[in-house]
């Protein structure tokens, strides 16, 4: 199963991190690239333990709808969110956060199983793990910048 674990430094509170990763409205913003939209479950604001939203948005040609539930909840320092319902045979996200030297360390542990069996392990070698880690790294860079910058306000 492949695994994408990143480390992204923020100079700005853990709550403001943490509440800013699950803003379904910030996680629109930041994938305005493929389209991405929140088309049932929770469609806007904070997303809670429990809930589930289902997303659509084009990627890699094709639309697609994902359906994640927040399977974890500990504010401020996890939250995990696992698909029910989409085109993987499996995906976990782990957001976790640790706050250092005035500052908040955001971790990201994203695991996911293609379907399709050997050509799914093919493609995830050649291009989908690394467009997936692009993904996130983009998403990530817009979060920085919002809790650093002071605009967080605006998803939160």
């Amino acid at each position: 199963m492949p695994r994408i674990e990143l480390n992204t430094e923020i100079n700005a509170p853990i709550d403001v991190v943490f509440d800013l990763s699950r803003s379904i409205d910030l996680h629109i913003k930041t994938t305005e690239r493929s389209k991405e939209r929140a088309i049932s479950g929770k469609t806007s604001g904070l997303i809670e333990l429990n809930e589930s939203v289902t997303w659509r948005a084009k990627h890699l040609g094709f639309t697609q709808n994902l359906t994640s539930k927040i399977t974890v909840m500990q504010r401020p320092d996890i939250f995990v969110d696992e698909m029910t319902k989409g085109i993987f045979k499996s995906m976990c996200h782990q957001h976790l956060f640790l706050e250092e030297n005035n500052k908040t360390l955001m971790i990201d542990i994203f695991e996911f199983e293609s379907p399709l069996g050997f050509l799914g392990k093919l493609a995830n070698r050649l291009f989908l793990k690394r467009y997936l880690e692009r993904f996130i790294v983009e998403r990530n860079t817009y979060i920085k910048e919002l809790a650093e910058n002071g605009a967080w306000r605006e998803f939160v």
